[in-house]
């Protein structure tokens, strides 16, 4: 029979029965504690511990977003990237241990902030938005000046894991930002969002349209104009009228209720899109112990295959849940949509023109991955930079 002593700041140690016997003095109906023998019990035994069990070393990691946990990004991190880190780090023998401190639902820093936030630590582990960063980062923001180019949101996850670990000059912008890139977060396909009906371009002409960052390109002559914003801004401003629509995806409109207030989607495929990645404050990263390190890697490339097939189901819930609640679905007509796309002004040469060599060899390697997976651009933007 085995007896736990009290822990002494160590799991408890049992000891035998005789040990215990040993330990004590019987007198009359009343046992009186040797004190003395049990002290130095108790001390070997928490020496044995100590032996026996595994040094534990915690790590704190302050994660955030500038997203709640609902959003397809934030979600992945919260979900996926968390869990995946703890059970690598458990089954890798339970020598370390992360407690984390989230900061989600933009607690600590806003949407166009979480560039910054990583960079500087103000989070260890973050979502950064690229999206929002086109002065910064602007070689990650590739599939913004190419609309048109793919809808498979999953196989752009793909790319970009593949890009940010071996292009050269993707890699050089994440550590120049003091950043280590560890899981591709991405859109599924835009369309347009709004409280009135597109049924064609013309439609289009004086209307205020939420196209935040870099997509604000893809308004360029179409007679609407682009106005910024996040996911978390669309709802009150198409309410209030400041705006009477957005240029977003089904995944974050569904979430964000967005189709309360914008009844009508017309859709136009413009495209997936690669957002940003989740990332990690590369002065934090490169302190970690080895295997910590493995382990975000590895819990990065399992967050991206499981943000991607989540962002399939989300987007397929969410139009479901739309539809019920009324939302009116259209697609744009083939000849208007035609017209969209090949009307769009050169907007990747002036990307080119600030990107320079890299940015050229960037846009080859993007096109050269999607063309090697059997997609076919509806709109050649790499020529430009053969």
């Amino acid at each position: 029979m085995n007896i736990f002593l009290p822990r002494c700041s160590l799991p408890a140690v049992a000891i035998s029965a005789r040990q215990w016997t040993a330990a004590i003095q019987p007198k009359g109906e009343r046992m009186k504690l040797n004190k003395l023998a049990l002290s130095g019990l108790i001390a070997l035994g928490c020496a044995a511990a100590a032996s026996n069990a595994v040094a534990q070393q915690r790590i704190n990691v302050n994660i955030g977003a500038s997203h709640p946990t609902t959003n397809i990004w934030a979600y992945a991190m919260k979900e996926v990237f968390q869990p995946e880190v703890d059970r690598l780090l458990k089954e890798g023998g339970g020598k370390f241990e992360v407690r984390w401190r989230e900061n989600y639902g933009g607690t600590l820093y806003k949407f166009s902030e979480t560039r910054a936030a990583v960079k500087d630590g103000i989070v260890d582990v973050g979502m950064v938005g690229t999206v929002w960063e086109n002065s910064s980062m602007p070689l990650q923001n590739v599939t913004y000046f190419t609309p048109f180019a793919t809808t498979n949101h999953e196989m752009l996850i793909s790319i970009f894991d593949k890009l940010n670990d071996t292009h050269p000059a993707l890699k050089a912008s994440w550590t120049a930002q003091n950043m280590v890139p560890l899981s591709s977060l991405i859109t599924d396909t835009y369309d347009i969002y709004a409280n009135f009906p597109v049924t064609n371009l013309a439609a289009l002409q004086n209307k205020k349209i939420h196209a935040p960052g870099t997509s604000s390109n893809w308004m360029r002559d179409t007679g609407a104009t682009p106005v910024d914003g996040a996911l978390t801004t669309y709802y009150t401003n198409i309410q209030t009228g400041v705006t009477q629509g957005a240029l977003s995806f089904a995944s974050g409109i569904g979430p964000a209720r967005v189709y309360e207030v914008a009844k009508y989607l017309t859709r136009v495929d413009v495209g997936a899109m690669y957002l940003g990645s989740v990332a990690a404050n590369k002065s934090f990263f490169d302190k970690l112990p080895k295997e910590v390190q493995e382990a975000f890697i590895k819990a990065g490339k399992s967050t991206s295959v499981a943000h991607g097939k989540h962002v399939t189901t989300s987007a397929v819930k969410a139009m479901e849940t739309m539809r019920a609640a009324g939302l009116q679905v259209s697609d744009l007509p083939a000849a208007e949509r035609a017209k969209w796309i090949n009307g769009l002004p050169d907007i990747v040469t002036p990307w080119l023109q600030t990107t320079g060599d890299a940015g050229k060899s960037v846009l080859r390697a993007y096109f050269d991955e999607l063309r090697a997976r059997g997609v076919k651009p509806l709109r050649d933007w790499d020529k430009a930079a053969r």
